[in-house]
């Protein structure tokens, strides 16, 4: 069966069948800047192209896809889907088909990413993705695998399964965030790579998620088929990143998983939010990821916050306030003082 012969989708003539579509995975820990550097992309996508992107989050809210929407809106050629909830190969892959199979019949781009979870099995991901369903559609390029080199000191990183397959599958390595290590980590990341990466792998050093897009350009060379990985079943339930909001005027939602918690709220329009009580918040919290869309009184704002910093961000628009918080230690009043925030 081809992805052009299943049910519901439209194709528009005037761009054609989708065939062999460009298409790279960008991949990384949490924290280490993935979705600034396809931001970064997505600046210096060509004008006359459509380009698509496929993201996928541990959390159950889904923040992304608001904070991609409110800097790139689809009048620019930029079209987004997420597969909030953990690993989005999971039950059989069939998430993370569905939402690629709306979004090429919605954008027929001429080039898609995805962004797999910090915490999921880019492996499997690319198991998907080279699946006969996809064979005439998907042409992969090249596996982009963004590492924070100080981390290649710390056992839950360098012994977690997800972060060594992360280099394990990877044709380029950007070494991010280079404004904050010297060379002692860089030889480390060099030394890591040469140990765990493939053969011909290339490494580039980078600050802020700047990516050349040459780097995106040539065949994947990882095959997946030859590693054995096992697709962990996920029980069905309802996406709660699109379920209605309660009367009492927010939805709260949590994911756990690959030695991490998320916690998420999604809350209703007409909550308006104190900008300076909630940066005040927000820039104290010492947890591992947050990620946040907020209306507030000065207009809308996104918010990302890792170990390094807590940056913020002027949308053009959001439909709801949406925040994801992931930790290893529960920070018990963090809600309470989250709803203090509201006008």
């Amino acid at each position: 069966m081809s992805f052009m012969k299943k049910p519901g989708l439209s194709m528009p003539k005037k761009r054609g069948d989708i065939q062999a579509v460009p298409t790279n995975i960008i991949t990384g820990f949490l924290g280490v800047g993935k979705t600034s550097a396809i931001l970064q992309l997505l600046k210096n996508k060509p004008s006359s192209e459509r380009w698509a992107v496929l993201v996928n989050e541990f959390g159950e809210i889904g923040v992304d896809g608001s904070l991609f929407e409110g800097q790139h809106p689809e009048e620019q050629g930029v079209y987004i889907r997420e597969v909030p909830g953990g690993c989005m190969c999971c039950a059989a892959g069939l998430p993370m088909q569905i939402a690629l199979n709306q979004l090429l019949a919605r954008s027929k781009p001429d080039r898609l990413l995805i962004e797999p979870t910090g915490l999921g099995h880019p492996i499997e991901v690319l198991e998907v993705l080279t699946s006969d369903v996809y064979q005439q559609i998907i042409f992969l390029q090249k596996t982009v695998t963004l590492v924070d080199a100080r981390k290649l000191s710390d056992e839950r990183y360098t012994q977690h399964q997800t972060f060594n397959q992360q280099i394990a599958m990877a044709d380029v390595i950007i070494g991010n965030k280079q404004d904050l290590y010297g060379q002692l980590e860089q030889t480390m990341l060099n030394d890591y790579v040469e140990q765990h990466g493939q053969p011909n792998v290339q490494i580039e050093m980078t600050e802020f998620g700047k990516i050349n897009p040459s780097l995106l350009i040539g065949a994947a060379s990882f095959d997946a088929k030859h590693e054995h990985h096992h697709h962990h079943s996920k029980e069905s339930k309802p996406l709660l990143s699109e379920a209605p909001i309660p009367e009492e005027g927010y939805l709260k939602a949590e994911n756990q998983g690959e030695g991490f918690q998320s916690m998420g709220w999604r809350f209703a329009p007409d909550n308006v939010f104190d900008r300076k009580k909630l940066f005040a918040l927000l820039i104290g919290l010492s947890i591992e990821r947050m990620k946040a869309v907020f209306i507030t009184s000065d207009g809308v704002f996104g918010y990302n916050l890792t170990e390094d910093a807590l940056t913020e961000v002027e949308l053009d628009d959001c439909l709801e306030s949406r925040i994801e918080i992931i930790y290893r230690e529960p920070n018990e009043q963090f809600e309470s003082d989250l709803m203090q925030c509201i006008e």
